[in-house]
């Protein structure tokens, strides 16, 4: 209405108008979505992105998506052991999750293509595992992951693909920021 555009007019006289974002910003602010969705830190994300770009002759987002993607952490939250990442990370760092048959403690751990995750037997009747059955109800697992919650094990029998369409973040945009 024309009250309401008044009332506007007079609170931002004075005030410079809103500049539009360089492509800095932009690009800082994908490598901070990115970052902060997966839940890691500056030096852990760096260090990723560092690795990702020395891979010559492919694609880097792809290798930088597969680096992201394959922590243990992530693939715990991924096959639906875990309601959140953060979630995932707490089950891995206080001994939860197994790796092969080996406890594993390091949400940063690195799993690969055949590895078996599973949950240890003392923990399967903790609460944030009893209940996670009933509240996955029909949630299916990415392709690159055979979930089975009723008997709490993941297998790992491929590496993911990178979907434009499916990520919340800009992964080139990342990179794009890093190759300054």
């Amino acid at each position: 209405t024309q009250k309401f555009a008044a009332s506007e007019q007079r609170k931002n006289k004075g005030k410079r108008p809103m500049r539009p974002r360089t492509d800095f910003a932009l690009q800082m602010q994908e490598k901070q979505k990115t970052r902060l969705s997966y839940g890691v830190t500056n030096k852990q994300f760096s260090n990723y992105v560092k690795e990702a770009l020395t891979h010559n002759g492919v694609n880097t987002a792809q290798v930088l998506f597969e680096n992201l993607e394959t922590r243990l952490d992530n693939v715990v939250y991924r096959a639906g052991l875990a309601p959140t990442r953060r979630a995932a990370r707490q089950m891995v760092s206080h001994g939860h999750i197994k790796v092969n048959g080996k406890k594993i403690t390091v949400p940063s751990h690195t799993v690969s293509m055949g590895d078996e995750l599973t949950v240890k037997d003392s923990s399967t009747g903790k609460g944030m595992f009893s209940t996670r059955e009933e509240e996955m109800g029909n949630y299916t697992a990415p392709a690159w992951l055979k979930s089975d919650l009723k008997s709490r094990k993941v297998k790992v029998e491929g590496m993911p693909k990178m979907e434009a369409q499916e990520l919340l973040f800009d992964l080139r945009a990342v990179l794009e920021f890093y190759s300054r």
